[in-house]
């Protein structure tokens, strides 16, 4: 049997599942990382914790120019598959209720230790400190090379180097510009699971406030999805979980210049009436109050003098001296506090990345390239970006496990 020398290019999670399954008898696998560890992206996930996979994973859950694609991958590798692989490498895993996997020790870095064990184990070479930036093909061979010269010749590559979430942790788009040396294309980048900025100041008196809010998304005023989850105010808009989890379609939005705003429901899970009925009974038995005071009764603080300055009442005004038409317009913002995003915060706080190496001249069946025969890519290169919840994860692994089945077959 023909002896195969694989390059797999990047060592974050579809370099390494795909590294684990490359190696077989009858092939040598180099793995390049251009960090000095491999994993940095899984270490930093999950506030160390690292939410690994999701055991409910489905199309609604990615984004891309064609998330079928995600799904034919991901039915190659479902969890009881990935639990099975981890458990062979001697990782146990922990499955929560609403579906999101851990590792059994509840750190990241057990995941990026039990691969490394199992790579040395398979004798994989882990050449790290070393980026691969151009990549040439003559005849059936594939030759690397970096700015010291050339890395090595090999029969097949797996580009797994992922794009531009996080460049503090290594990330870049040298995979994209290599994929785009063979012929393919790219669909513009965009950062996603991120930070939201917003147009105005308003927001800034409302910095550090934490609360629990339902954020609508409106694209040219037409409304394009709801979450309901922790929002927390910074100096530049929004972020927490709610906001991430709508990040990823207000930031593809953002890039086409589409008027993009959110709009906060501060009560989610309250009804309207019943708030209007209580402003109506402060008006008429709390009536030396002001109504900074009732407000602050059902909002934070800053939230609730935030509020009063969106619509232009005085603070420091009485409830006696409103009538109905001013609390319904009290209410009205209460439910619906509505932003212009005019940005994200940028790839260095995003945890994902949008965008990347259309999946048109990809083989969804081998994840090989259909221009470059013994061409692979995997991972976060590719146009898939997932929900947050380790959806993410699971699409790399998935499609470092398919590339990396394939490449071990003799040809």
């Amino acid at each position: 049997m023909k002896k195969l020398k694989i390059a797999i290019v990047g060592g974050g999670a579809s370099g390494l599942i795909a590294a684990v399954v490359a190696k077989k008898e009858h092939t040598t696998v180099d793995l390049y990382e251009k960090n000095q560890s491999i994993g940095r992206k899984i270490l930093a996930s999950g506030n160390g914790r690292c939410n690994i996979f999701n055991t409910s994973v489905s199309i609604n859950d990615y984004y891309g120019e064609d998330i079928s694609f995600a799904s034919k991958v991901l039915k190659r590798l479902d969890f009881n598959r990935f639990r099975e692989f981890c458990l062979n490498m001697g990782l146990l895993l922990d499955v929560k209720d609403d579906g999101r996997v851990y590792p059994l020790s509840d750190e990241a870095k057990s995941v990026v230790n039990v691969f490394r064990a199992y790579l040395d184990k398979l004798n994989v070479n882990i050449l790290t400190n070393t980026p691969v930036l151009e990549i040439e093909k003559t005849d059936a061979k594939f030759t690397l090379f970096n700015d010291d010269g050339i890395l090595g010749e090999y029969d097949k590559v797996l580009i797994a180097s992922g794009l531009l979430a996080a460049p503090q942790l290594g990330a870049s788009k040298d995979g994209a510009n290599m994929a785009l040396s063979f012929g393919h294309l790219l669909n513009p980048v965009y950062p996603a699971l991120v930070p939201l900025e917003l147009d105005g100041t308003l927001f800034r008196r409302m910095e550090g406030v934490k609360m629990k809010a339902s954020i609508a998304l409106y694209v040219d005023n037409k409304k394009k999805g709801e979450v309901l989850g922790d929002i927390l105010f910074t100096k530049y808009g929004v972020s927490g979980f709610a906001v991430l989890d709508i990040s990823s379609q207000a930031s593809f939005y953002l890039k086409s210049s589409r008027k993009v705003e959110i709009s906060i429901n501060l009560l989610p899970g309250i009804e309207k009436q019943y708030i209007g009925s209580r402003l109506a009974f402060a008006q008429k038995n709390l009536k030396e109050y002001d109504i900074l005071t009732v407000l602050s009764g059902m909002l934070p603080l800053k939230v609730a003098k935030a509020v009063l300055i969106k619509i232009g009442i005085d603070a420091k005004e009485t409830v006696s001296s409103f009538n109905s038409k001013s609390i319904k317009q009290i209410v009205n913002e209460m439910f619906n506090m509505r932003f212009e995003v005019t940005a994200t915060h940028g790839f260095k706080y995003a945890e994902a990345c949008g965008g990347g190496v259309k999946t048109d001249d990809i083989c969804v069946n081998t994840m090989e390239s259909k221009l470059a025969k013994g061409l692979y890519f995997a991972g976060e290169v590719l146009d898939i970006v997932g929900a947050r919840g380790g959806f993410n994860f699971a699409f790399a692994f998935a499609s470092g496990y398919v590339a990396a089945s394939n490449m071990a077959l003799s040809t």
